[in-house]
């Protein structure tokens, strides 16, 4: 079984980055990205610190804007004010957000051509149209890994585990773009490891832990596991039971070490992309 390495592809994505960061600097535009921080939740602090860093290397600006327990409406401005700010090519609102605010809701305010994590509503509606669209990160990392690790999608079966609007939706239309025959499977999916024999590649993002088992692989499937779950020793496990599937998956990203770093570097390549298309 082969392990596919997410870090070495998220370094080749961040080499990727800076050189087209470098050639915006030299053109007088210095990409900037907006990263809007509503929660003192820990792991988010230590995501967003990851963020920064890496921005920093590739030749990025990395703003980022704290919250002090808003409310909405206070949300919903900062997000207005920094998508109407030229300076800004890239925003991004994270998570968790205050009791009784929606990622949905206060990404409508988001400008969507600055919607690099693709929290607008209006980027889901375009990638089911097949427009050109932003795509959530994590959404579109399993897809880069799969293109860079030279798995074919045209015709193939995929089935995806879990329908969230920030993984398994825009996936799904993200996979179907490519020519895959996509099945969305979820909590109500009747006989769902059988669903899942029948999947050339396999993607679990359904939250739940080390719920995929060698019975729900086809031999010499390839399995993306984009799942993150805190243990009680303080590490992370993945949605996929990695040492049951060994023996029969073809090729399986780690936990940690997969989806991840690529979900953090394409952001930001995201973020320069878009300043390149408003410059």
């Amino acid at each position: 079984m082969k392990i596919i390495d997410g870090r070495a592809i998220a370094k080749t994505i961040r080499n990727e980055t800076g050189e087209s960061a470098e050639k915006l600097r030299s053109e007088g535009v210095t990409p900037t990205l907006a990263v809007v921080v509503p929660t003192e939740d820990e792991a988010t602090a230590w995501y967003v610190r990851q963020i920064a860093r890496t921005a920093d290397k590739v030749g990025m600006d990395c703003r980022l804007v704290r919250l002090h327990d808003p409310g909405r409406s206070e949300v919903v401005e900062t997000l207005q004010d920094l998508s109407a700010d030229s300076a800004v090519h890239g925003i991004i609102c994270q998570t968790p957000l205050p009791e009784g605010v929606t990622l949905s809701d206060v990404g409508a305010y988001i400008a969507q051509h600055k919607d690099i994590d693709g929290a607008n509503p209006e980027n889901l509606g375009r990638l089911a149209a097949g427009l050109t669209a932003w795509a959530p990160s994590t959404a579109a990392a399993a897809l880069e890994i799969l293109r860079r690790s030279d798995v074919q999608l045209d015709g193939r079966r995929v089935a995806v585990i879990g329908r969230s609007t920030v993984v398994g939706k825009p996936l799904a239309l993200l996979l179907l773009n490519e020519s895959a025959t996509v099945t969305v499977c979820h909590s109500k999916t009747r006989e769902l490891s059988r669903v899942c024999q029948e999947a050339d590649i396999l993607i679990a993002a359904a939250g739940r832990a080390q719920m995929v088992k060698n019975d729900f692989l086809k031999p010499g499937a390839t399995v993306i596991d984009v799942g993150t779950n805190p243990t009680s020793e303080g590490g992370l496990v993945g949605d996929v039971d990695h040492d049951s599937v060994a023996a029969v998956a073809g090729a399986l990203t780690p936990v940690p070490g997969g989806v991840g770093p690529v979900t953090t570097a394409l952001l930001l390549q995201h973020a320069v992309m878009a300043a390149k298309s408003q410059s």
